[in-house]
């Protein structure tokens, strides 16, 4: 039997790490703010934020606050139990080296 088991691949990424982690402790982030927090490029933190929305771990809100495009990011429930199963899958991996 495989040990490493639950380890999901969407994951496999810091930047989307980094978005979800940020996002399990938060109601929802704006993009700005997640690009500050994991220090992205604008097009690197977009398409890593598409690839969890496409796996619908993500959803995204675009609004404008004022005149200025503001778009914002929250965990699926979906997301929330695939990444909580990720990272309890690399917990039992860690915990038996």
């Amino acid at each position: 039997m495989s040990i490493i088991t639950n380890i999901n691949k969407v994951f496999d990424h810091r930047i989307r790490l980094g978005i979800m982690s940020i996002l399990m402790v938060n109601e929802y982030a704006d993009f700005n703010t997640l690009k500050e927090l994991l220090g992205a490029t604008d097009g690197n933190l977009a398409s890593h934020a598409k690839a969890l929305e496409k796996a619908t771990y993500i959803s995204v809100e675009k609004q404008f606050i004022g005149r200025k495009p503001n778009t914002r990011y929250a965990t699926t429930k979906l997301g929330r139990a695939a990444f909580k199963k990720h990272i309890d899958a690399l917990e039992k991996l860690i915990n038996t080296q």
